[in-house]
Formats: C-alpha cells, sequence, structure tokens
C-alpha cells in the first residue's frame, strides 16, 4: 500500500529533508557545549532569566567570532537550532551537526528547504538561532539581512537579542583563531520584543519596517551590553 508524506500543521509535505531537526539532538549538542565552552574559556553569563522558558523563540546574536555560535549554544538555557551556511558541512562535520540539530542553509539563493526546517523548529515552540549580519563581521549589528523579520513574523516568535563579548578582544597563543584558553567571554541575553506591528503583514513594505525596529533593539541592547560589561 502507497503511503502518503505526513504533513505538518500547514499542510506542507515532510520529507526526509524537509522533517523538522529533533529537539533532542539540539539538547545533545547544548549539553555538549556547556563542557567545551566553559572547559576552554570562563563564560560570564547576564540575563539568562530574561530567556522565555518556552513557546517559539529566536535568539538574534551579533556574530564578529567563530566560537559565537557554540558559545550561546553552550550557555544558553534552552536547545538552540542555529541557522549555518552550508559550507560548514563538510565531512564529519555534516553529521555531527545534522545530529545535534543544526540548520543548514545556502546563503546565496532562496534556501526553501532551510525556511521551511526553521519555521517548523518554530511551529514546535522551538529556539532558532540567528545570526542577522548573515556573516562575521564587526558584531555591532549595523547591517541586517531581512531574514529575521520573516522568520519572527512568519514564525510568530518574539526575539531575544543576545550579545557576545570578548571573543575577538585577543588572540591566543596556541590557536591564534581561537581567543586565549582560560579567557573571559561574556554572553548578555536581552528582554524578548516583538517584532512585528501587531498587523500581521507580511508584506515587502512591513518586513522592512520590522527589520529597521528589530536594528534598533538589537543596537540598543549591544550599548547595554558593553556598558553592563565595560567591553
Amino acid at each position: 500500500m502507497r503511503r502518503h508524506p505526513r504533513r505538518g500543521e500547514a499542510g506542507r509535505a515532510v520529507t526526509p529533508t524537509t522533517a523538522v531537526p529533533s529537539e533532542r539532538g539540539a539538547e545533545v549538542g547544548r549539553r555538549i557545549g556547556v563542557g567545551l565552552m566553559y572547559g576552554l574559556w570562563k563564560p560570564r553569563v547576564l540575563g539568562a532569566w530574561k530567556v522565555p522558558a518556552s513557546g517559539p523563540l529566536i535568539f538574534a546574536i551579533n556574530h564578529s567570532h567563530n566560537i559565537d555560535g557554540p558559545m550561546v549554544m553552550g550557555v544558553a538555557p534552552r536547545p538552540t537550532h542555529f541557522l549555518i551556511k552550508k559550507e560548514a558541512f563538510v565531512g564529519p562535520l555534516d553529521p555531527f551537526l545534522t545530529g545535534i540539530g543544526q540548520l543548514k542553509v545556502d546563503r546565496d539563493t532562496t534556501d526553501r528547504t532551510a525556511i521551511t526546517r526553521a519555521l517548523g523548529v518554530l511551529d514546535n515552540g522551538g529556539v532558532l538561532g540567528i545570526f542577522p549580519e548573515g556573516t562575521r563581521g564587526e558584531g555591532d549589528f549595523a547591517a541586517l539581512r531581512a531574514g529575521l523579520a520573516y522568520f519572527a513574523v512568519r514564525g510568530g516568535a518574539p526575539i531575544v537579542p543576545v550579545a557576545v563579548l570578548g571573543s575577538t578582544e585577543r588572540s591566543g597563543r596556541l590557536i591564534k583563531a581561537l581567543p586565549p584558553l582560560r579567557s573571559r567571554v561574556d554572553v548578555v541575553f536581552g528582554d524578548a520584543f516583538e517584532a512585528g506591528d501587531g498587523s500581521g503583514r507580511r508584506t515587502r513594505k512591513a518586513l522592512d519596517e520590522a527589520t529597521e525596529r528589530i536594528r534598533k533593539q538589537l543596537a540598543a541592547h549591544l550599548e547595554n551590553a558593553r556598558r553592563l560589561t565595560g567591553r
């Protein structure tokens, strides 16, 4: 007997490539992150109590160093599914990242598979981790891509701004590409906020307006985080 594809809440067919990543896998990733981040560095976490304990959520994280994602994964109070560039899924890292619930995304095109899976995470009440600047840079939230606004409005998920500070201050002696071992890295979680205007509109204009609201909120959080940490 022929089986019909399983369908999600929105009626979309769910195939092995679009299946929602496992939250159990993301929890395993969080535990691995705890061991590595606290074993190699000295994270100082501020504001974690502000993270809603349940329901769909988006972490919007500044991005200036490769350890920013793993650091947030390890110190966040909830397991997180990050949107990660497909170039990172090479060799043994591919099954590993997939196994711990991370999402492969092609940044050079409109990756429908990644979008479907990310929305599935939010539909299931999970946490989606996004670097809204799109790539590693100054980490100042100066230029945001529209993807964050789309996921927040379409997925009905509040955004928690996250500032990672100290990861680029100095280079390690043994591995220049990493911060010095046992150095302090600050992770500051902010207050959750809604990106939309309450109308539910998902037009280009509405998303552009949401992106600007998000940019202001993230910039204000980063300024406050720097003041709190002295960095």
